[in-house]
């Protein structure tokens, strides 16, 4: 296996929640030493992005309702150890807006940063450990892919093998 690089076939959605779990332990093995987390989530409509983030906050202990930031922009949820900011860039569409919404605040920040539609800011706002990309087939078979975009991605890929 390439060591920065992991790739996964999921046919159903309980494959997205598995995985979901091992990310889970993944991150909790890296978050507190690394100080900050941030994750893109690439993919069409539909291919699954919330959905893993679900599982993902359910699998790090979040209980409760878990919102989709579609409107909102970002959700923020806490665990004992660290803070969650789940972010939808799909409306933004200017650094300006990214700017005055006060998210440099939030990835400075320690905790995790999961973003759905990165793509729609500005190139180097931020800085991604690491990158989620679904890919559909025609039988709606997931194809995902994941790139170390930083040392803590390449750890973060590393724990993940280990709990494969």
């Amino acid at each position: 296996m390439n060591p920065a690089a992991y790739q996964a076939i999921w046919q159903d959605e309980s494959q997205t929640e598995s995985f979901a779990a091992q990310l889970a332990q993944a991150l909790q093995k890296l978050l507190p030493c690394t100080g900050g987390i941030s994750i893109s989530l690439q993919g069409d409509l539909g291919a699954g992005k919330t959905t893993l983030v679900r599982y993902l906050l359910r699998a790090l202990g979040i209980i409760g309702r878990i919102k989709s930031p579609s409107y909102a922009i970002v959700e923020s949820y806490d665990t004992a150890a660290f803070p969650i900011w789940h972010f939808d860039f799909y409306r933004l569409s200017s650094a300006e807006e990214w700017e005055d919404a006060g998210f440099r605040d939030m990835f400075a920040s320690a905790g995790l940063r999961l973003v759905e539609w990165p793509q729609q800011i500005p190139a180097g706002l931020v800085r991604y450990d690491l990158h989620l990309q679904w890919t559909l087939d025609a039988a709606e078979t997931r194809h995902i892919s994941l790139q170390a975009g930083s040392d803590a991605g390449l750890q973060l890929l590393r724990n993940l093998e280990h709990e494969r």
